[in-house]
């Protein structure tokens, strides 16, 4: 096991982990692709199945990919993490020699380590600058963001990536303050504005916080979490070997939404309109949806670790 890194203790429980074990059939051997690895629990229970499995990790944040290098150090040769984004793998494959995958995993979201990592800002638990990049080393951060881009954008961000409705009303907070030459700068001060422009002091009790959905549509922005993930989509069920396997695991309506049409569309389903003369969406047979509808954490799970409550796990067999 790796030592603690980032204030981390023991590794965390990776979501749905049994569930992915069964659908990727890992002990069949062969090259993995965890497009997501951050801690690298996912990659260890593969690697842990067979003796002939190996494993490419991969990671935008340098700091998860030490650590999954420190945990995953025992496998030798076996385990490689590679510093990119998932959207990379046909290039990352190509660099490492393979031609294919036996099975790809792709777990979205945050990860512990970002989102235990008071400095990284992705949570209001903590009074941080307003950080949110899971590549600290590249582009703009979440505070960035909200000095530059016009008021319209920032509503639009809000209420796109965060489903929230009063995103007008917290976007016209922010600009407002930065007019006043106290631009939102910290955690801490956007989670009050937020509080303060949704109401959050109603008299029905939130089951969240009023400032988690403003949060996750600006790690969303700041990322780029929701560019191309079709095409990534459909680049993985290309790369796979007759018969391999394509886990995701979604914790957000519209990146599982994202998902979901894709593996339809692969899966020869049809979404044009009924009148038009040629299919023009690219609908294909080229795999087999192994889950009629999401698999979802069970009650046990979610009690020992609550941030799975809202995982969503898809499944596709290549033909």
């Amino acid at each position: 096991m790796a030592a603690p890194l980032g204030g981390m203790g023991a590794p965390h429980r990776p979501v749905l982990l049994q569930e992915t074990l069964k659908f990727l059939v890992p002990e069949r051997g062969g090259l993995f692709v965890d497009c997501t690895v951050g801690l690298g629990g996912h990659s260890e229970a593969i690697l842990k199945s067979s003796p002939d499995t190996r494993v490419i990790g991969l990671d935008l944040d340098p700091a998860a990919l030490e650590y999954s290098r420190q945990r995953l150090a025992s496998f030798g040769e076996r385990f490689r993490a590679v510093q990119a984004n998932f959207r990379k793998i046909a290039t990352v494959i190509s660099e490492a020699g393979e031609s294919d995958a036996a099975g790809i995993l792709v777990d979205l979201g945050v990860s512990s380590l970002q989102f235990d990592s008071p400095e990284r800002g992705f949570s209001f638990r903590f009074d941080a600058p307003l950080d949110m990049r899971m590549d600290p080393t590249s582009g703009p951060t979440a505070a960035d963001l909200l000095r530059q881009l016009p008021e319209a954008e920032i509503a639009r961000i809000i209420f796109e990536f965060g489903e929230e409705r009063h995103s007008r009303r917290i976007a016209r907070r922010i600009v407002e303050r930065r007019e006043q030459g106290e631009p939102v700068s910290t955690t801490a001060e956007l989670a009050e504005l937020v509080r303060l422009a949704a109401g959050g002091g109603g008299r029905k009790r939130q089951q969240i916080h009023p400032a988690t959905r403003t949060f996750q549509a600006l790690r969303i922005a700041v990322n780029n979490e929701l560019d191309a993930l079709g095409d990534f989509v459909e680049t993985a069920i290309d790369l796979l070997t007759p018969d391999g396997r394509f886990v995701a695991i979604s914790f957000h309506s519209l990146e599982d939404r994202v998902v979901k049409r894709e593996l339809r569309r692969l899966s020869g389903h049809c979404e044009c309109p009924p009148r038009l003369p040629v299919c023009s969406c690219g609908a294909r047979k080229a795999i087999e949806i192994l889950t009629r509808r999401p698999v979802t954490p069970g009650d046990r799970e979610v009690e020992e670790n609550p941030r799975a409550r809202s995982a969503k796990l898809r499944v596709a067999r290549k033909l």
